[in-house]
């Protein structure tokens, strides 16, 4: 028995999709720490989204996103050198 025009065509279309993976959804997600200014709680953003909020910053500007927890500012937390 063997398989009609179309199932080979969306066979095909599936095995390119793994294989090149054009839309990313194999990549594995980034997350950056961000620190509220007024409750001092912590919260993971994924990358892109702060790469989306950076965009119009000018030069010494840094994101900012709403705190989940107290509505406050959150700026990307600080590494602690040691």
């Amino acid at each position: 028995m063997s398989k009609n025009k179309k199932q080979d065509e969306n066979e095909e279309v599936l095995k390119w999709l793994d294989e090149e993976d054009p839309f990313g959804l194999n990549e594995e997600d980034v997350f950056i720490t961000f620190k509220c200014i007024d409750c001092g709680k912590e919260d993971e953003v994924p990358d892109f989204v702060v790469e989306e909020f950076a965009f119009d910053l000018k030069k010494g500007e840094v994101v900012e996103v709403v705190c989940p927890f107290c509505e406050g500012t959150m700026r990307e937390a600080r590494k602690d050198p040691k």
